[in-house]
C-alpha cells in the first residue's frame, strides 16, 4: 500500500524539471527516457505509507521524510569543501583507488583511480553516460526494482551521477576500491540520490569500501542504490559503513545478482542517521552460489535503524549465512527483518539466519522478525533470534577487577559485536571498522 501523490512529491517532479531542462539535456536519450518513466513511477507510488497496511514498511515511518521540501545541492559545493573535511571520513591509503561525491555530485580532486592496470573501468556514471554507454545501458536497473519501489523509483529519477564499477574477466584486485558518498548540509535541506552499479566478469575477485557520511550538521535526505552483478566464480567482498549525520534520513537499497559460483561477503555497519533504513537484497540466480552477510548496528537517543535482508535461492545447491548484531540505548528504536526464500526447484539449499541485540535501556525498542518461506524439500534451513541485556554478572566481575563502570560495559559491547568485525576478511578494513565502532561504544556507555 501506498500514498497517493501530494504536493510533497510534486516537489520532487518540479525538481526534476529543472535538472531536465538543464545539465542533463546533452545526456543519451535512453537514459533521459528512463529518467522521464521513473519520475511518473514514483509520483503514481507515492511515498510508502508504513503500519499494519504496509508489512513491509510496518516499523519505518517514512511521512517526516516526505514533508521536508528538500532540494538537489549546488553542484559545486564540492570545490568549497577542504580536503581536511574529506579526509576526516575518508579511509587513508593513497595505494587504492577512490571515487568521492559530494551531495550526489563527482568531486575528481577528492579522488584517485590506481586500477587502470587491471583494465578496470572505475568512473563516474555521468562520463560513462558518454565513454561505456552501451554497458551501462545493459546493466543499469536491471537488478533493482525501480517499477515497484517508490525510493528506488525516485533515485532512478534523478540518475545522473554515481559510481561505475567494471571488473573484466580473469582479474584479481588487491586493494579495496573506496566509493564515499557525502553529504555536506549545513542549514538547507539537501537531497542526494547516490548510485552505485558494480559490474564483476568471470573468475575475478574486488573488495569494495562503500561509506556514506556526514561532513554538515543540516538536515539531509540520502538515498541511494547499489546495484552488484557478479559473474561465474567471481567473488565480491563488499565492506558498507554508514555514518551519516544525525539530522539525516538515510533509505538504501543494495540489490545483488549472483550468478553461478559467484559468492558475495558483506558486512554492513550503521551507526549514523537521524533515521536509517537498508534493504539488502540478494539473488543466487547461479547454482553453487553463496553470500555471507554480516551487520553490526549501534544506534542512542532517538535514533531509528531498519534492517531489511531478503535471499531469494532461485537456483539449486546455494548457501547463504547472515549474522546481525546490534546494540540499542536511549529512546531508540532498531529493526531487523530477515526472509530466506527457497523457490520450487532449488533443492540441496542451505540458509542460516540469526540476530542478537542488547538493549542498554528501558526506553528503547527492538523488533526482530526472521522468515523462512521454503517450497522444496532435500534443504537445510535455520534461523534465530535473541534480545537481551548486559550480564550483570560479567559487569560485576569485570569491575571486581579494577576496571570502572564504563570500561567494563565498553568492554563487553565490543566483545558481543566482536564475532561480526573478525568476519572482515580484508585486515585494513577490519581495523577501520573495529575503530569507528569502538568510537560509538565508548561514547554510548
Amino acid at each position: 500500500m501506498t500514498t497517493t501523490a501530494t504536493s510533497f512529491e510534486h516537489l520532487y517532479k518540479q525538481e526534476f524539471q529543472n535538472l531536465k531542462l538543464g545539465k542533463w539535456v546533452i545526456d543519451p536519450k535512453w537514459i533521459r527516457e528512463f529518467r522521464e518513466q521513473s519520475i511518473n513511477t514514483f509520483i503514481k507510488l507515492g511515498f510508502p505509507k508504513g503500519g499494519r497496511g504496509n508489512e513491509s514498511w510496518k516499523y519505518t515511518d517514512v511521512r517526516q521524510i516526505a514533508k521536508v521540501p528538500f532540494k538537489a545541492a549546488s553542484p559545486h559545493r564540492h570545490e568549497l569543501l577542504p580536503d581536511s573535511e574529506v579526509e576526516s571520513v575518508a579511509f587513508a591509503g593513497s595505494r587504492w583507488s577512490r571515487l568521492v561525491f559530494i551531495d550526489g555530485n563527482y568531486a575528481p580532486q577528492f579522488s584517485s583511480n590506481v586500477a587502470t592496470q587491471y583494465n578496470v573501468v572505475l568512473a563516474n556514471i555521468a562520463e560513462v553516460m558518454h565513454t561505456h554507454s552501451d554497458l551501462l545501458k545493459a546493466h543499469l536497473a536491471q537488478y533493482a526494482n525501480h517499477e515497484e519501489e517508490a525510493f528506488i523509483a525516485l533515485n532512478a529519477a534523478f540518475v545522473h551521477d554515481g559510481a561505475f564499477i567494471y571488473v573484466p574477466d580473469d582479474t584479481e584486485i588487491e586493494g579495496p576500491i573506496q566509493i564515499l558518498f557525502l553529504s555536506s548540509s549545513q542549514v538547507e535541506a539537501v537531497a542526494s540520490h547516490p548510485r552505485l552499479l558494480v559490474v564483476v566478469g568471470k573468475r575475478s575477485k574486488v573488495n569494495i569500501l562503500e561509506t556514506y557520511a556526514g561532513l554538515g550538521g543540516g538536515p539531509a535526505f540520502t538515498n541511494s542504490v547499489a546495484e552488484y552483478a557478479i559473474g561465474e566464480n567471481s567473488s565480491v567482498h563488499r565492506y558498507r559503513l554508514q555514518r551519516e549525520a544525525n539530522q539525516t534520513f538515510h533509505i538504501a537499497t543494495t540489490q545483488v545478482d549472483c550468478s553461478i559460483g559467484a559468492r558475495f561477503d558483506s558486512v554492513t555497519m550503521d551507526i549514523g542517521s537521524k533515521l536509517a533504513r537498508h534493504n539488502l537484497n540478494i539473488k543466487m540466480s547461479g547454482e553453487r552460489s553463496q553470500c555471507h552477510l554480516g551487520g553490526l548496528y549501534s544506534v542512542d537517543e532517538d535514533q531509528h535503524l531498519d534492517n531489511q535482508t531478503f535471499v531469494d535461492h532461485a537456483a539449486a545447491r546455494t548457501s547463504s549465512y547472515q549474522l546481525y548484531k546490534g546494540i540499542a540505548s536511549g529512546a531508540s528504536r532498531s529493526v531487523f527483518n530477515g526472509r530466506i526464500l527457497v523457490r520450487k526447484g532449488s533443492q540441496q539449499v542451505e540458509a542460516s539466519q540469526t540476530n542478537k541485540n542488547l538493549t542498554l535501556s528501558n526506553k528503547a525498542e527492538i523488533d526482530s522478525k526472521p522468515q523462512l518461506e521454503i517450497f522444496d524439500d532435500d534443504v537445510k534451513c535455520k534461523h534465530g533470534a535473541a534480545i537481551g541485556q548486559i550480564d550483570q554478572n560479567a559487569l560485576f566481575y569485570m569491575k571486581s577487577r579494577g576496571l570502572d563502570e564504563k570500561s567494563a560495559k565498553t568492554l563487553l559491547m565490543s566483545g558481543f559485536l566482536s564475532e561480526v568485525i573478525e568476519s572482515i576478511a580484508h585486515v585494513p578494513v577490519r581495523a577501520l571498522m573495529d575503530s569507528v565502532i569502538q568510537a560509538k561504544l565508548s561514547w554510548e556507555s
